[in-house]
Formats: C-alpha cells, structure tokens, sequence
C-alpha cells in the first residue's frame, strides 16, 4: 500500500473544488459520531424484539458471531438459496430461512424508530451548529443513513428562516391539506438531499412516496413513524443483505432510482463522511469508479494503520485503478474527527 498522507478537514476542503461542485456521501458513522450509545449496530441488536420470527432467527447472529444485520440478513437468503440445489433439503425450511430474512429487516426498522431520540431538542444547539456547519460546505448531500438526524439538523434554522436544503418533497398537488408531503420527479430540479436508500419518515405508499412531517400535524414525528409501524405500514428502507439485492429494490422504486442516476450524475470531488465502503455498498462505489467525479477524499477514524482503516484505504484505491472512463480519478484521506461534525 503506497505511503499516505492523512489531510486534516480543512486541508482537505481547501484542497477540493469549490463548494459548487463538492458533494456529501454519509454513512452511519455520521449518526454514531452524535448518539454512539444508540446508532451503532451492537447497541441496536441490544434492543432487538424478535419475538415475531422463528426462534432460530437471534440465533443466527450468534451462529455467525455478529450484530450486523446486513450481514445476517445476507447469510439467510444465501443459506435458503444454497439449499436449493442440495437434493432432500426441505422446502419448508428453505421458506422459514426467507421468512427471517424479511422479518430481520423489518425488525432493523423497529428497533432504530424504537431506540432514536424523541424530538429534536434531544440533540443540542450546539450539536446542530457544529453539524449545519459541516453541511453547508457542501453542494448536495447523499445520505444511505435511514435516521432523522440529517432532517432535524437541517430543519433546525432561526424562526422566519426557511433551510437551505431541499429533499424534493412537496404538498400533493392535488390535496393541498394533506398531512404530508410528497414526492414527484418533476419537482425534483432544485433537489440537493437524497436518503439513498430510504428513511424512516419516507413512506412508499404505492401511488406516491409520502414524506412525514411535523409541521402538517402537530404530531412529533418519531410518533408518526411509530403509529405506522404499529400498524404494519413500513418506511422506504433498504436494508438488503447484497449490494445486487439493493440494487434491485433500488431499480424499483421512483424515488430511490432517481437517487441513485442523481448520484451517478455527480462532478467535482466528493467527501465520505462515515462510510466504510463495505461490500453491501458496492452498488455505490461502483458508481464512484465509472462517474465522473475528479476527486473523492475518504474519511477515517482513529489509526489509519488498523484493520478497518486498511480495508476502507485499499477499497478507495481500488476505485482509482478501476475508473472506466478517460477522466482521472484523485482519492485522498483525511481525518474524520477533524471534522468535527457535531462537536
């Protein structure tokens, strides 16, 4: 691995192109870094109710000693999958491993509504400042994060002033009253949030993707997200175990398809921002390496010479060396604590 030179933040935004053409990709280290005692996945199987699956479905993280639920998500429809081509292997049990790999999914989305913080006034407007900081450095921000700390802090603005950014979501044309807001391609130009793979408070509601909201109801919207879970009414979530299984969700959704060619069209530099460009992600990074960004400047916590500062290094070089197209591809590294995010 070639010598490297870690940049601090600023090193690195003084470097990159001008704040019209430098993007934002997020990852869940950008929600760890503000609550770690909530958002990391060891915490969040802590809290897990998998009292609905089979008893085999808990067991399956112990089995594969893990917390990730990506991971154990990915190895029950491997295992399902595997078991097809193996002669006497029961159908039933074929179906029960796909049952679990659903029902692990569904229990990721419970227990981050159940486990998130109440209200926005639980982050600090300290919290916010340092964050909307961060942020506006930025032209357009990609998150794959699926929590509410992104829209809180950009919703958190003086009275009388409206945010800076904009996810696309508008009052219904056609019912002005409506209790949420919607999502339309159309209404999308001036777009620079995108929740690559969905967020709690984005509904798929067959006919048009809904976005919950405080201001339309009075009604806190981590309690909104509650009541629809209640209900068996699930947010756009992409939580599949493959990055080709992501994919495929993300091919049939309007909303989360138009993200990703969104992401794809990108120029300029991009900065990666607690994000381990993990394998489950691929369908992102390979978009990186036949894009048509100039620079991207990956952020890393803590020893760059750990394991999983390594694998994150060697993963952004492999970009370098796969870029397709005729433009060069730049990848830096800097230090994601320097940026100071939210504190």
């Amino acid at each position: 691995m070639r010598d490297m030179k870690l940049l601090s933040f600023e090193e690195a935004i003084a470097q990159s192109e001008d704040g019209k053409s430098r993007h934002l990709f997020l990852g869940n280290g950008f929600s760890i870094a503000c609550r770690p005692d909530i958002f990391v996945y060891g915490k969040l199987f802590e809290r897990a109710d998998f009292s609905r699956l089979s008893s085999s479905a808990r067991k399956a993280f112990e089995a594969l000693s893990t917390t990730d639920f990506e991971k154990v998500i990915k190895a029950l429809r491997d295992a399902s999958r595997l078991l097809s081509v193996y002669a006497g292997a029961s159908e039933d049990l074929r179906t029960l491993m796909k049952q679990d790999a659903d029902g692990v999914r569904d229990v990721l989305v419970q227990t981050i509504a159940s486990s998130h913080p109440e209200m926005p006034s639980d982050i600090t407007d300290a919290e916010y400042g340092f964050c909307r900081r961060f942020l506006c450095q930025f032209k357009t921000t990609y998150t794959v994060n699926y929590d509410l700390l992104l829209y809180w802090t950009q919703m958190h603005t003086t009275q009388g002033i409206a945010p800076n950014s904009d996810d696309g979501f508008r009052k219904p044309e056609d019912d002005f009253e409506a209790l949420y807001v919607t999502w339309e391609p159309h209404q999308a130009h001036d777009q620079n949030t995108w929740y690559l793979h969905g967020a709690l408070h984005v509904f798929d509601a067959g006919i048009e993707i809904q976005k919950y909201t405080w201001v339309n109801t009075g009604i806190r919207l981590i309690e909104q997200i509650r009541d629809a879970l209640s209900r068996d009414y699930y947010p756009l979530f992409v939580a599949e175990g493959t990055s080709d299984e992501k994919l495929e969700r993300i091919r049939h959704s309007d909303y989360l398809a138009k993200a990703y060619r969104s992401f794809s069209e990108i120029q300029g530099s991009l900065f990666v921002y607690g994000h381990s460009l993990a394998v489950n992600d691929e369908h992102y990074l390979k978009r990186i390496e036949q894009g048509k960004l100039s620079a991207v400047y990956v952020g890393l916590y803590g020893d760059p010479k750990s394991d999983s500062n390594r694998a994150i290094i060697k993963r952004a070089l492999l970009m370098q060396e796969r870029r397709r197209s005729g433009r060069k591809l730049e990848i830096y590294f800097y230090d994601a604590e320097s940026a100071h995010v939210w504190r």
